[in-house]
């Protein structure tokens, strides 16, 4: 489980297509201490396994599935920047809210507005993704934990601190980019324990 705290942005320096399997190396600082072989990490939301570890960073593997779900299977080159959580620990303090690292769908940017230090995101989730999202609620964009500001049909807005914007990959996004979603976990278990009642 994660936060949606970003400990470092990453950066993608090798992209490898095996088969059915791609190979991806990502410059890391931060999240090496304490990450060993096998362990998880949120790399741009998306929970991945580090299957090697170096002095520079880590690689993990993506299948076509976690292609498919992801902004992965689009925007993923060498340069890339990535966002990189390590897990929860049990002793830790909780600052954002339960983040699984199972990306729910792509959002595309409608636009990122500066508004001096401060900037507003502007995100077009898939049509339906609206009954997940509530006014003041959380969602995780490319693994950072946000709060909606406001809401219109599958559009929603967030306001981004200028911190978020220094830390995070979000100040590079553009209009038209990818961006993984993942939408609160309370949501869907929600919905799904009211589809049960009804039957």
């Amino acid at each position: 489980m994660f936060t949606g705290i970003v400990e470092e942005v990453g950066r993608v320096r090798r992209v490898e297509r095996r088969g059915d399997v791609t190979s991806v190396d990502i410059d890391a600082g931060n999240v090496l201490e304490g990450l060993a072989v096998g362990g998880s990490v949120a790399v741009s939301g998306c929970c991945l396994t580090a299957i090697r570890i170096d002095d520079r960073g880590f690689t993990c593997e993506l299948t076509p599935e976690t292609l498919a779900r992801t902004r992965f299977g689009t925007a993923l080159k060498v340069g890339t920047l990535v966002n990189l959580e390590r897990p929860l620990r049990a002793d830790g303090r909780f600052d954002g809210h339960i983040v699984q690292g199972h990306v729910d769908g792509v959002g595309r940017v409608a636009a990122l507005t500066s508004l001096g230090e401060s900037a507003e995101l502007a995100i077009e989730a898939a049509a339906g993704a609206e009954r997940y999202l509530v006014e003041k609620g959380s969602v995780a964009v490319d693994g950072v934990s946000l709060t909606v500001a406001r809401l219109a049909g599958p559009r929603f807005a967030i306001a981004l601190i200028p911190f978020t914007l220094a830390q995070t990959s979000l100040r590079e996004l553009r209009a038209g980019d990818a961006v993984n979603l993942e939408f609160d976990v309370l949501a869907k278990y929600v919905e799904r324990l009211l589809a049960w009642r009804r039957l």
